[in-house]
């Protein structure tokens, strides 16, 4: 079976995007070589990437761009070669490369994807995807950034979870930069 991993950037109060929807302060202070190396390592993992609309539509904007490939020529390169699956009821189309665009049950789906042969999966963003698939335990890891900032209010990638998911501590790595990467599982 796939494993599906969670890949996400948390402020230290809990939030993964700001009260506008923003992300982009998780990138603030990011100039690290030894963060700047463990990215690239991510990035060149292989398998699947999976999203949600919005999440979608932000890095589809951003990475097939020049402005991406000189800001990190490897993540990049990778980002747009990697199979990607982004789930929408309301998008048409998915023009960004390599990029299936699903319509149906977002729980079934992913429990199809699962099955099938290949790589492991990686969601990264797409709050209420993790949500919807930590609720149906179909998650296994979950490896979260913690950013040295704190946003005061935003979402958090839990939002609508109604029982408590209880994990395990797997990994902690803090690097220079102050991100801490902590990983856990499902206990």
């Amino acid at each position: 079976m796939r494993k599906l991993i969670v890949f996400n950037n948390v402020s230290v109060d809990g939030y993964f995007v700001d009260a506008n929807g923003d992300m982009s302060w998780a990138h603030e202070g990011t100039q690290d070589p030894e963060w700047n190396a463990f990215v690239s390592g991510n990035a060149s993992g292989g398998g699947e990437l999976l999203f949600g609309r919005k999440t979608y539509e932000l890095m589809a904007s951003f990475w097939p761009t020049p402005a991406a490939a000189q800001m990190n020529p490897v993540v990049a390169e990778r980002m747009n070669a990697m199979s990607k699956v982004v789930f929408s009821r309301t998008l048409d189309q998915a023009s960004w490369s390599n990029t299936k665009l699903v319509k149906g049950d977002l729980v079934e789906e992913v429990r199809k994807l699962k099955q099938a042969p290949g790589q492991g999966m990686t969601i990264l963003g797409s709050g209420s995807i993790v949500a919807q698939l930590a609720r149906a335990g179909l998650v296994d890891e979950f490896q979260l950034v913690v950013s040295p900032i704190v946003l005061g209010q935003g979402r958090t990638m839990f939002e609508g979870l109604q029982e408590k998911l209880r994990l395990k501590p797997a990994q902690t790595r803090t690097f220079g930069n102050g991100k801490v990467v902590l990983c856990y599982v499902p206990a």
